[in-house]
């Protein structure tokens, strides 16, 4: 092959297929991966770089966040929007993302303006979901699809009696999401319902409020108001919905053993269904330490549904696994658990829980590390044909680390606009040492590389055929 933009030499790759990395050098060019050589492959390059002791992953691809402006989770408003959050990205070898885009209005008005925003200000690749909650975002579906590349929709569920007022969305009911599943099935994409039986939390609030009005209870407390049955009602009845529709279905964030079991029971029932965790759901739980910084929708949940989620990981019966990043500062967390703001950041920490929590403490493989958050959600979401996988032809998205090192999370470094972690103090072991997107690092020896600003472009996507 002609001259590389860059040669990647002495790591270990995780190739597609394979659970453990093998020696291998990479050699770049063009923005893709050129060649997967033979350690220490004689080979003319503009630019090599040693990476002695570390591995080399696909970039991670997080299907679930919310992209904001301050405390707006709705959209970036500014490229300095996307630059922060991205940088946080890029720090945890994250190399694309498809946060969640809410709106009231019509997305055919909308995504024009926010892709222009984003790839002003991103270091990384990325998509968008639309939430869907309007008779004229409902109309907008095929528009969606053909037109900007975005086959994935959200629904909240949960948007019933008013609930959804928080973020300034209407209600909606179960004819509404029938509605949706009918429309995305007829385009060729899948629906991403947040579930929640948002009647019978509201009567299980009630009464809990009722004896703890100050909150004393803090997070068994908002655990009991959000069970997990009420979790796992509402993926039952989407799940019955979109088989009756046909539709694919990407259950988001589950947070419990008996979700989790709802979901593969629609799955064994014939749906073609998809199952997220979260990576707070594996390392946290109702007796955890961390106050209000742990309230979540839904809930976190007790030890035994946290160990559950791991086996199913292990097993292989979770599909992906998103950060679900909030990135609201901790003024949001104030006022006890009652008043607290739901959510958390996660990007930078969604690689490294894995590798440290899941790789270094419980034997999770780094190819199946590497299918969980590249593989999988790349190929579920639509961008399988470039991302997610180390082969030939695709692009350069790679998260390089150190499986080994050994490191403490301050709140200091931090780099998300959130300004906090749920894991301040941990210790882990696996760290990101270098991030390159489409062969351009945008992470590199441990440090921000200012120059990626603005080199995040939009990604069109096409969902796989059944």
């Amino acid at each position: 092959m002609p001259q590389a933009d860059l040669l990647l030499s002495g790591g270990r790759v995780v190739l597609p297929g394979a659970e453990d990395p093998v020696e291998a050098d990479l050699a770049l060019a063009g923005g893709r991966i050129a060649a997967i050589l033979a350690p220490g492959t004689a080979l003319p390059a503009a630019e090599r770089v040693a990476i002695p002791g570390l591995v080399v992953l696909p970039g991670v691809v997080d299907a679930h966040l919310h992209l904001g402006h301050g405390a707006d989770i709705s959209r970036p408003r500014t490229p300095s929007d996307a630059a922060q959050e991205t940088l946080a990205a890029a720090a945890g070898g994250i190399t694309c993302f498809i946060p969640y885009l809410l709106s009231t209005d019509a997305y055919e008005q909308v995504l024009p303006e926010v892709i222009a925003v984003t790839e002003a200000g991103a270091r990384i690749d990325f998509s968008y979901h639309p939430i869907v909650s309007t008779e004229a975002q409902l109309a907008g579906i095929a528009a969606c699809v053909r037109a900007f590349g975005a086959p994935s929709f959200k629904i909240f569920l949960n948007n019933r009696g008013g609930e959804g007022k928080r973020l300034g969305l209407p209600d909606i009911d179960d004819g509404f999401l029938f509605r949706l599943l009918e429309a995305a099935a007829a385009e060729g994409g899948l629906v991403c319902p947040h579930p929640e039986a948002i009647e019978i939390a509201f009567v299980l609030r009630d009464r809990v409020r009722r004896a703890d009005p100050q909150g004393a209870g803090g997070l068994a407390a908002w655990n009991a108001t959000r069970p997990p049955f009420v979790e796992a009602e509402a993926i039952r009845r989407a799940g019955y919905l979109a088989r009756i529709a046909g539709c694919p279905i990407y259950f988001v964030h589950t947070s419990s053993a008996e979700a989790l079991a709802a979901a593969e029971g629609e799955r064994v029932a014939g749906g073609r269904v998809f199952i997220e965790t979260c990576p707070h759901y594996l390392t946290h739980d109702v007796g955890s330490d961390v106050g209000t910084l742990g309230k979540i929708n839904p809930p976190l949940r007790e030890a035994a549904d946290r160990e559950a989620l791991w086996r199913a990981l292990l097993a292989g019966r979770i599909d992906t696994v998103g950060s679900d990043h909030v990135h609201r500062d901790l003024s949001a967390k104030e006022g006890g658990i009652w008043a607290a703001s739901p959510g958390c950041p996660g990007l930078e920490t969604l690689l490294p829980v894995l590798l440290s929590e899941g790789h270094a403490k419980r034997g999770l493989r780094l190819g199946a590390i590497a299918r969980l958050t590249a593989g999988n959600p790349a190929r579920i979401m639509g961008l399988g044909a470039a991302k997610g996988r180390i082969a030939p032809g695709m692009e350069a998205d790679l998260a390089i680390v150190d499986p080994a090192a050994r490191w403490r999370m301050e709140r200091s470094a931090v780099r998300s606009a959130a300004g906090w972690s749920l894991y301040e103090g941990w210790e882990f072991t696996g760290r990101v040492v270098h991030t390159l997107v489409r062969g351009r690092f945008v992470w590199r020896e441990g440090a921000e590389v200012p120059e990626a600003v603005g080199t995040g472009r939009y990604q069109r996507r096409r969902l796989p055929p059944p």
